[in-house]
């Protein structure tokens, strides 16, 4: 895999060089732009909005606009010069036990792989911060963007996760959340019911991305010709207070297997009162009998 950056990893006056390599693979499906029709695939150009023509590479600069129209040109040395040595050197400024971050800094995680002669180092940095049980926070500039990120042990490896900064983090009061308040203990102890009836240890291979899966059925499918179908989901309408306790029943009934209870005590008891005062098979069917008869000399008269 190519490196996402080189450079290295430096706490105090030791310094580890290393490269990121992606710990993680975008394992999508691409698609083409085409043409209705003639399914041409579409081209983009890099063409002057002044003089119409494709511009090469070469030619092509990055610029800031600082008025309509007006641009300057921000070179790879200016990129440099703002990321103050951080686009070299990861520097690990603090370290904090891992259980204080909010796992919403998290970004995306990259394997710190040590080049040659600094696996020492390299592993040494990661012993010590297994037995202190603690994560390296710092800086680091990638690509001309400059993240906070956080170094860990992983196994055998060193973690490096890209994090976001504070200011990029999304308050939930930003939103109309309900706050909060003491439910009903009855459904509070049926919710916790099913929760526990759902508990199990985390496996992330029983888990697939059944999206991916069947569109590829679906281009498997129509690349011989052919057409699948599968079984639309019921439409999942959102759950009223009330018929919450019904609903949670419900869910712990089919978790268990059984048929859901869903009468109330009251009304079982009634449907057993009700049980006793129906008549025997016998009497039944000698009413059955004289309603027949009677049936019977009706029709004869007629």
């Amino acid at each position: 895999m190519v490196a996402i950056w080189k450079g290295s990893i430096s706490f105090g006056l030791v310094n580890i060089p290393v490269s990121l390599q992606s710990a993680v693979r975008d394992d999508h499906i691409s698609f083409k732009m085409l043409e209705k029709g003639t399914l041409s695939p579409i081209e983009y150009n890099r063409v002057s909005k002044k003089t119409k023509k494709t511009v090469p590479w070469a030619n092509i600069v990055k610029g800031y606009e600082v008025s309509k129209g007006k641009f300057i040109v921000i070179t790879e040395e200016d990129f440099d010069k703002a990321s103050l040595g951080s686009s070299k050197a990861f520097e690990i400024e603090d370290f904090v036990p891992e259980a204080q971050i909010d796992p919403r800094f998290f970004e995306k995680p990259y394997y710190a792989v040590p080049t040659e002669g600094s696996e020492a180092v390299y592993a040494l940095l990661r012993e010590a911060m297994v037995e202190t049980e603690r994560v390296g926070i710092g800086r680091i500039t990638i690509r001309n963007k400059q993240r906070l990120a956080a170094i860990k042990p992983l196994g055998n490896a060193l973690e490096i996760n890209l994090m976001r900064f504070s200011n990029e983090i999304i308050a939930e009061t930003e939103y109309d959340i309900p706050k909060k308040e003491k439910p009903k203990a009855a459904a509070l102890k049926m919710a916790k019911q099913l929760i526990e009836s759902l508990t199990s240890d985390f496996d992330p291979e029983q888990y697939h991305d059944e999206y991916r899966e069947n569109l590829e059925k679906i281009i498997k499918s129509k690349s011989k010709g052919k057409t699948i179908e599968f079984d639309e989901p019921g439409e999942r309408k959102a759950t009223g207070v009330i018929d919450l306790m019904e609903r949670l029943q419900q869910s712990l009934a089919k978790k268990s297997g059984n048929t859901p209870a869903l009468t109330k005590p009251k009304s079982a008891g009634k449907s057993t009162a009700a049980a006793k005062k129906k008549p025997s098979a016998k009497k039944t069917t000698a009413r059955k009998t004289k309603k027949t008869r009677a049936t019977k000399k009706v029709k004869k008269r007629a």
